[in-house]
């Protein structure tokens, strides 16, 4: 007898039908979900923090700044309870450097600024006691736009954005660098 012909009368009369040799779907997502956390991916903004860094203290001189502003929340966001008191902290985040610079990169004919180049740049040291976990770090971001005075008010806006997107940008670099202590 044809082994198709075999088939489907067993399936007409009630046998059972060999199962195909693909793994169920499930099975697929569980295996893609442990490579995926095996090679250290993890959602966008959320990183682990190791112990030394999860009560720091953040002190700044300017604590409303865009960046100690970007910092904080992203602190809070990945798992940090931020310390009210210094002496209470694992932790101290020393905000050393928090600068905005804008220098102009271009004129028109008319020596009229064309565009601007903004760089914000900090600087920051992490300790605990009087044990220093990370060097004191200067890093910055830098974003040019283009000017146009007629537009003056868009462009002020624009330049506020750019400082805030910098701002969380350099927050999202030391967040990087207080997860691999």
């Amino acid at each position: 007898m044809n082994p198709r012909r075999a088939a489907a009368r067993g399936s007409r009369e009630g046998g059972v039908r060999p199962q195909s040799a693909r793994p169920p779907l499930v099975a697929l997502l569980i295996v893609a979900a442990a490579l995926a956390s095996a090679c250290g991916f993890h959602l966008q903004g959320r990183v682990p923090l190791p112990d030394p860094v999860r009560t720091p203290y953040l002190e700044a001189p300017d604590r409303q700044s865009e960046f100690v502003q970007s910092l904080r929340r992203a602190l809070l966001s990945n798992g940090a309870r931020l310390a009210r008191e210094k002496d209470q902290a694992s932790a101290v985040v020393s905000i050393v450097r928090d600068s905005v610079t804008r220098r102009v990169l271009s004129v028109s004919g008319t020596n009229q600024p064309n565009q601007y180049e903004v760089t914000y740049t900090i600087g920051f040291v992490v300790t605990a006691g009087s044990r220093e976990l990370l060097a004191p770090q200067e890093i910055s971001a830098t974003r040019s736009y283009s000017f146009d005075e007629r537009l003056l008010l868009a462009k002020g806006h624009e330049e506020d954005i750019l400082r805030e997107d910098m701002a969380r940008d350099l927050a999202d670099m030391v967040m990087r660098r207080l997860a691999s202590l």
